[in-house]
């Protein structure tokens, strides 16, 4: 997930984008404190204690659907917080007697429409994309085949949200299972092969390896939808098969070519590469004098 803090009349709001999910979680004591009005964070936080203490007692499916993600706080540490989506908050944000509750839900409102725009018209997001990749020196090769497979992608998030998989952890499961089939390493890995932390690890994938990754989740979603899978435990079943059959052509070619398909390559600029290389050894470092 992608950290990226945005401001409303000035007050910041902590945000994070999901990209397995392609969603928004905002921090939801920074939108309590700008409805409360309140300079103080900690009085915010008591707020939005007390007031979600309440609302579970209700049974409000607000509360519930509230996850708690990692965001940066003022010390420059990173704590575990209470986000939600931008719908869920103007829900929320009902429940808040305050003057700024009409621009703030015009606010998150526009956060959603943007969205609905871009799912209404892909175009919309492919052009942002296309452009940025552009910027990022991307080849006009690279960028068809990471469209190619964030299509083939999209549409194998479309067959489990239709089936019974749950957005977040179980597409998250499932996405990994496929990876791990055929890459032979987790996300988490691949993605510390490659020196990065909070960035998409596709963006940074090699032409090979985003072809082997949309094979993968073609052959997930054929499989499943052969089989209707419906549910966590059968969507898994398809996701090992699939990911297995582009494993067997990533086999085949590393035999002929004998070189290997997953690398360690990334697009980052040197000096980010090198930061992201000293943080993965200081992060280690701290690890082995733990145990």
């Amino acid at each position: 997930m992608k950290a990226l803090p945005t401001d409303f009349d000035g007050q910041s709001i902590r945000r994070v984008y999901d990209e397995d999910i392609e969603t928004w979680w905002f921090s939801v004591i920074d939108v309590v404190q700008v409805l409360t009005q309140q300079s103080d964070y900690q009085t915010a936080r008591k707020y939005w204690n007390k007031l979600k203490e309440r609302l579970r007692k209700e049974g409000s499916e607000s509360v519930t659907n509230c996850h708690r993600l990692k965001l940066p706080a003022a010390d420059g540490k990173n704590y575990l917080t209470d986000c939600a989506t931008a719908e869920t908050l103007l829900r929320l944000v009902q429940s808040v007697p305050s003057p700024k509750a009409e621009p703030i839900k015009l606010w998150l409102a526009k956060v959603g429409y943007e969205r609905m725009q871009e799912l209404a018209d892909p175009a919309l997001s492919l052009d942002r994309a296309r452009h940025t990749w552009q910027q990022h020196g991307r080849s006009d090769k690279w960028i068809q085949q990471r469209m190619t497979g964030q299509e083939t992608r999209n549409k194998l998030t479309d067959y489990w949200s239709e089936h019974d998989i749950k957005k977040g952890s179980e597409f998250a499961i499932l996405t990994n299972i496929i990876h791990q089939e055929w890459s032979g390493v987790s996300v988490a890995a691949h993605k510390e092969m490659k020196g990065l932390s909070s960035h998409n690890l596709r963006d940074h994938m090699s032409e090979a390896e985003l072809i082997f990754t949309a094979l993968a989740e073609l052959s997930t979603r054929q499989i499943a939808q052969s089989a209707d899978a419906t549910g966590l435990a059968e969507n898994k079943t398809a996701a090992q098969a699939g990911g297995r059959i582009a494993r067997q052509a990533r086999n085949q070619l590393e035999s002929q070519t004998g070189k290997p398909v997953v690398t360690g390559r990334n697009y980052l600029p040197p000096a980010a590469a090198k930061g992201e290389a000293l943080l993965h050894i200081a992060k280690a470092d701290k690890s082995s004098k733990k145990k």
